[in-house]
């Protein structure tokens, strides 16, 4: 219930202190993806207690049916006035509904009338009113066959819905869903003009495809309104059920799309709505489902992807799904209006960031009150974040976690801007994330598809592969290992262009026919599979020039991608390192200092994203903008800070034999008090110290403290009862200092950003690709063959 009152506090505020009844039950608001409803009751509780105050205050109590009291009245009227709800799930819909009903039931009425405001659709799919009269989906390019036929068919729906909404308490039920009925009977048309020109968007796979397909079905639909036809009125429908999977005909069978869309066109299906003075709803609130960007096109499919891509303008390609639900609600609030959203704690950051609160935050839109992390209630690992924002100019107090601030950016933070900091130049040549062999038949090694036995075995019949079977290292060894020891071995055919060159590993090449190939061919019709499928052989989409860079060291820095810590490792070029991995090609140890300094940390958290609550380190945001100390590789004082810290930790870890995880949980443990622990925790001060040194930041005097990320509510244990749960301390800085250094860099890199650009630094660097430097038939091999563990 609080949630949900912060999210109308300002919109009560808005009608002033003495709102009348039909201030109240004026008020739309909606959940665009209800599921259980449980936001709604929510809503409707809430606004029934003001409703049944404002009877009070204005001296205006209805007659209150004998088997209702004032509350349970005011709940029935509010539900059927003020409250709607889309689902893409038609369960979730008459889930929705229920929930509604046991909040409004009445011993001698019929169950509250809903189906006009709780709907089946898909929210984030569907046109404006002008694009659907446009029959495009850029309205400016109009079409106008359809355009009088559409408006005179949506008065008669709004009246049928107004009557609906206006019903008395006691008005028969069949009458209402007559009166519904009707109204979708006007509806229903407009309704397939608008999943016609959505057909086209998802029916080719790229823009001019789908202005081909589009010019093609306005043709169609033109003749047809002049003349039926048909043949035209299946091509018609042919189109629609390639959409949405529910309109095949008898005479011809047609197959149901692999991920169908049910698209809602929001200003039709709720003109009340849009057609009025300050279109648009009051609020917006619910649990927008989550989805992880980089899986939005596996789950929902690459048209689906496509079309949010190109509808939500600056969403990039691993944007989260929840910044879609974001950007929606936002566009269909009416000025002075709110939304108040539950997300991951993911909207803050990345593409997610860039695409939802960063575009908000640029076009009128306010966050007045965040709560960044907050552990929501259950047994998963979720850590949401609770936000509330006001579209138009907002005037009022601003709460983040609770505490009193004077700005809220689209990071969360208090200071900075809206926008990601630079990318800048040259970074982007040093640093790689990881292959992805695409294919775990190419791995030798204990629960791998082939064994360090069979791997002895075949070096022993065919010398020539062991300079084709080279050290896997990722996430586990990383993390676990103390020495980092990789336990698994790969096959690497990749470099190899064509299928006869193959016959110099027969053995190799067997095993990756039998345990690679069938699942290649067993690939999908996704561009990007196709490469895979012709050079079945070879890795997926590896970087041909960082690993000629990287060849001319001995080392690189590395590290997990995904971990509970994020920790860099000096580590040999001569190694394979897996998708998980990030790979920077930087190898001193005045390198080292600074990526594994708390300054480089807290700027990884602060632009990263995360997994359940594991920080995620994403290279482009995280490296490619951070401003590295400058001439650090000749700063001999952080070279020493590095040296000294890698070295213990490494020797510290080898003496414990533990990994990287286990240090830094004792790390971070308030209760650890070994003479080892504390001493690296004196060393990565030093390594800190020396890092703000470097960039001139003498005044900052950095104390650590344990604190705890976020706070812990009570967990109900197996037997009912409660129990704390485990609290995630850090030893880190607190947060005033943390804020004081990340804003320090945020002016560093704009700094940077803008001297490339008076240069012509940056603007080289984006408009023209660096060259391509000439592939070595061997770039990923070693240039001395190791000795491996297991080859005899």
């Amino acid at each position: 219930m609080g949630d949900v009152v912060t999210t109308l506090r300002p919109i009560l505020e808005r009608l002033g202190p003495n709102p009348t009844p039909d201030q109240i039950l004026d008020l739309k608001i909606c959940d665009p993806a209800m599921g259980s409803g449980a936001f709604l009751v929510a809503v409707c509780r809430f606004l029934a207690e003001l409703l049944v105050k404002a009877w009070h205050a204005h001296k205006c109590l209805p007659s209150i049916p004998p088997d209702e009291d004032e509350i349970l009245h005011a709940r029935r009227i509010v539900a059927q006035r003020c409250l709607y709800g889309v689902d893409k799930n038609p369960m979730a819909v008459d889930l929705a509904k229920l929930s509604l009903w046991l909040a409004t039931l009445a011993k001698d009425h019929p169950f509250t009338f809903l189906d006009h405001a709780l709907r089946h659709g898909d929210s984030l799919v569907g046109l404006s009113k002008k694009q659907i009269e446009a029959f495009h989906w850029k309205p400016e390019r109009q079409r106008d066959f359809a355009r009088a036929l559409i408006r005179d068919r949506l008065a008669p729906v709004l009246a049928n819905r107004n009557e609906i909404r206006e019903a008395p308490d006691a008005t028969p039920e069949p009458l209402l869903s007559e009166r519904l009925h009707s109204a979708d009977g006007f509806l229903d048309p407009i309704r397939r003009y608008g999943d016609l020109v959505i057909s086209a968007l998802f029916a080719g796979a790229n823009d001019r495809q789908r202005k081909e397909k589009l010019e093609d079905i306005a043709t169609t639909t033109a003749e047809q309104l002049k003349h039926f036809d048909i043949e035209r009125h299946r091509r018609l429908e042919a189109a629609v059920h390639s959409l949405r999977g529910d309109r095949s005909t008898h005479e011809i069978p047609l197959p149901k799309p692999d991920h169908p869309v049910i698209p809602f066109h929001w200003e039709i299906e709720f003109p009340e709505v849009f057609d009025r003075e300050d279109p648009g709803f009051d609020s917006f609130v619910g649990n927008p489902p989550f989805l992880g960007g980089l899986r939005v096109s596996n789950s929902l499919g690459m048209e689906y992807f496509a079309y949010l891509t190109s509808t939500f303008q600056e969403a990039g390609h691993v944007c989260d799904l929840v910044a879609y639900f974001f950007r929606r609600c936002f566009d269909l609030l009416r000025d002075r209006g709110s939304l108040g959203l539950v997300a991951t704690n993911s909207i803050a950051q990345g593409d997610t960031r860039e695409g939802g609160l960063g575009w908000i935050c640029e076009n009128q839109g306010t966050i007045y009150s965040a709560t960044r992390r907050l552990r929501w209630p259950g047994r998963a690992s979720v850590v949401v974040s609770l936000l509330h924002i006001w579209r138009g100019r907002w005037s009022g107090p601003l709460y983040l976690d609770g505490k009193a601030v004077p700005r809220i950016t689209a990071f969360l933070f208090t200071k900075g801007g809206d926008r990601s900091p630079a990318r800048l130049a040259g970074m982007n040549e040093l640093f790689s994330q990881g292959i992805n062999i695409r294919g775990p038949g190419f791995l030798f090694g204990d629960g791998e598809a082939t064994s360090l036995e069979e791997m002895d075995n075949l070096i022993r019949r065919e010398p020539a592969a062991r300079e084709r079977i080279l050290p896997y290292s990722g996430g586990e060894e990383i993390n676990q290992s103390p020495v980092f020891s990789p336990q698994r071995y790969v096959i690497y055919l990749s470099d190899i262009k064509t299928e006869a060159e193959l016959s110099s590993f027969p053995g190799l090449t067997q095993i990756v026919i039998q345990k690679v190939k069938p699942e290649r061919d067993s690939l999908g019709s996704n561009p990007n599979n196709i490469p895979l499928k012709r050079r079945w052989w070879a890795y997926h989409a590896e970087r041909r020039d960082f690993y000629d860079l990287i060849r001319a060291k001995d080392k690189v820095l590395v590290c997990c991608q995904t971990s509970k810590y994020l920790s860099f490792a000096l580590l040999p070029t001569t190694w394979i390192f897996s998708l998980k991995t990030v790979i920077i090609a930087l190898n001193s140890n005045a390198a080292f200092a600074s990526m594994q300094s708390r300054v480089n940390l807290e700027w990884a958290d602060f632009l990263g994203s995360s997994m359940k609550d594991d920080p995620v380190y994403t290279p482009s945001d995280c490296f490619e903008t951070f401003p590295l100390p400058k001439e650090f590789e000749s700063n001999q004082t952080l070279e020493s800070a590095g040296r000294a810290y890698n070295e213990f930790r490494s020797d510290l870890m080898i003496r414990n034999n533990e990994g990287l995880t286990k240090t830094y949980n004792r790390f971070h443990a308030p209760d650890e008090r070994s003479s080892d622990i504390l001493r690296l925790r004196e060393l990565h001060a030093e390594m800190d110290r020396a890092v703000l040194d470097a960039y001139g930041w003498i005044d900052l005097k950095p104390t650590c403290e344990f604190l705890l990320d976020y706070e812990e509510d009570e967990d109900e244990d197996e037997t009912g009862g409660t129990r704390r749960r485990k609290k995630p301390w850090r030893y880190r800085w607190p947060d005033d200092f943390r804020d004081e250094v990340l804003a320090r860099l945020l002016e560093l890199n704009r700094q940077r950003a803008e001297e490339e650009r008076l240069s012509g630094a940056g603007a080289e660097k984006s408009r023209a690709p660096s060259k391509k430097r000439k592939s070595t038939r061997r770039a990923l091999l070693p240039k001395n063959e190791p000795e491996l563990p297991g080859f005899h």
